[in-house]
């Protein structure tokens, strides 16, 4: 037998309890922790990476490591488009991108879980360098965060559109003492998230303007990819929410790869065809 609080029970009764204890997960599925761990550790890394910048010289490694599309396609250096996402141009870039990051980072950590916002912002800065890959001039050498952190965003948009369908879901459940909570309740939730969509528009037009050296290709790619993984994420049927979350971002991933796949075989033709004025 077992003490409890009232008396005692058996050991059977204190295991059928435990496990019919239902788990408590965030809205997309993840454990609940409040701590930014994996936030902490892109703020880290990233930190590292510019540290080992500034002491082998900016240019150096941006050359070396960062996204430069002839690189990739005539030499297979695939990896420049993930280690191109946590390399900076410049001071004020790295501070300006981890500001950002460590503004809104943990806020999406905590609703998706720490795995699943690693997978988010990771893939989302994939997406920002396929895209600044894809449709950049194939001389420009491309470096950021930018890419990932506008993912973040647009997760977090995606997540202000679910909360208030769903608390309007609930409203008309309740009848009519609910349509007032559905009135206030999306209000509510709506306008942090409505902050972000004008931050992104901002962010948008910003990149556009003339005499810039801002790459808008990786931040518009970023935004996308990170929209997409993190609807996939958010709206995944909860019966089998881990299979149809796992397939969506594999669905991401390999849209990313046939684009990346798109672009070398454009540039090699490009280069295969002798025009005149066409060099690495």
């Amino acid at each position: 037998m077992v003490n409890a609080s009232v008396g005692f029970q058996c050991p059977e009764c204190v295991n059928a309890g435990r496990l019919s204890t239902p788990r408590i997960t965030t809205v997309a599925g993840g454990r609940v922790d409040d701590r930014p761990t994996v936030t902490i550790a892109i703020v880290a890394v990233t930190v590292l990476a510019f540290g080992y910048e500034f002491i082998a010289g900016l240019n150096a490694v941006t050359e070396k490591w960062g996204m430069w599309p002839w690189a990739i396609a005539l030499d297979g250096q695939l990896y420049r488009l993930v280690t191109s996402v946590f390399l900076h141009g410049s001071v004020l870039h790295i501070l300006f991108n981890m500001f950002v990051l460590w503004t809104i980072g943990p806020q999406v950590e905590r609703i998706l879980g720490h795995a699943r916002f690693l997978v988010l912002y990771l893939a989302a800065g994939l997406g920002g360098a396929v895209a600044s890959y894809a449709f950049s001039a194939p001389r420009t050498v491309s470096v950021g965060a930018s890419g990932a952190i506008f993912g973040l965003m647009g997760a977090l948009v995606v997540l202000g559109r679910r909360r208030g369908r769903a608390r309007g879901v609930e409203a008309r459940r309740d009848g009519s003492a609910g349509q007032q909570v559905q009135r206030q309740g999306t209000g509510g939730v709506g306008d942090p998230f409505k902050q972000v969509l004008v931050l992104i528009v901002v962010n948008v037009a910003i990149g556009f303007l003339p005499g810039g050296n801002i790459d808008w290709r990786a931040h518009l790619g970023g935004l996308v990819t990170g929209a997409a993984v993190g609807a996939v994420m958010l709206y995944a049927p909860r019966s089998s929410r881990l299979l149809w979350q796992t397939l969506g971002v594999l669905g991401v991933l390999g849209l990313l790869v046939l684009i990346t796949m798109w672009r070398t075989a454009a540039l090699n033709a490009l280069v295969e065809s002798g025009i005149p004025g066409i060099s690495t």
